[in-house]
């Protein structure tokens, strides 16, 4: 007797694979959306991703600016080639863009929920060197910045997410030629490098 083809034995095979759809349901409903934001600039696009579930405060804050067009018409005033590229504060004529209050750091909090470091591609909260001050500027790590990860005795930078499109033109604006400009004296993109705009794209 072929038992795969008795009711019995059809009937557990349903109940199976209708237990397997329902817990493969519960695992997609569980992954959590990562929501993307595309960064147009004067160098070309990129887009990051961002992650609520690892630092809800900080992407909260990085998306109501983005959905205020804080971003639009800002630029990267800060480019360390081999280290860092830092934005979202000031605009072309170098005037600081006024702010809400500071944020809640959450740079340990984000690391022990899993968050990614300060490496390569990944997007973090610029600050003071007071730790619950970042506001709007963030800067994206060029290279691995193992020392800007929290630590016992350091409260490090809150990485929320990273850049998952666009590299290229990220490590484009890391290579641009730098200088003085503005209040700056170092360190300045001698061709502006503009964030025309900032937008969601899911």
């Amino acid at each position: 007797m072929n038992l795969s083809s008795t009711p019995f034995t059809r009937r557990a095979a349903s109940a199976l694979l209708a237990a397997l759809t329902f817990s493969a349901g519960i695992a997609l409903a569980a992954e959590p959306v990562a929501p993307k934001v595309k960064f147009a600039t004067s160098e070309g696009d990129f887009v990051v991703e961002v992650y609520p579930d690892k630092a809800p405060k900080t992407v909260e804050n990085f998306l109501q600016y983005v959905k205020d067009k804080h971003y639009n018409g800002t630029i990267f005033h800060r480019v360390i080639n081999n280290f860092m590229v830092q934005g979202g504060g000031y605009d072309g004529a170098y005037a600081e863009k006024k702010t809400r209050a500071p944020v809640v750091h959450e740079g340990r909090e984000a690391l022990a929920k899993g968050g990614p470091k300060n490496v390569p591609g990944t997007l973090a909260m610029a600050r003071t060197n007071e730790p619950d001050s970042a506001t709007s500027q963030f800067f994206i790590n060029v290279k691995d910045n193992d020392f800007l990860n929290p630590g016992t005795l350091n409260p490090g930078y809150t990485v929320f997410g990273k850049v998952v499109g666009g590299m290229d033109v990220v490590n484009k604006i890391k290579s641009v030629p730098t200088g003085s400009g503005g209040p700056f004296p170092s360190d300045v993109p001698k061709t502006p490098v503009i964030i025309k705009s900032a937008t969601l794209v899911n």
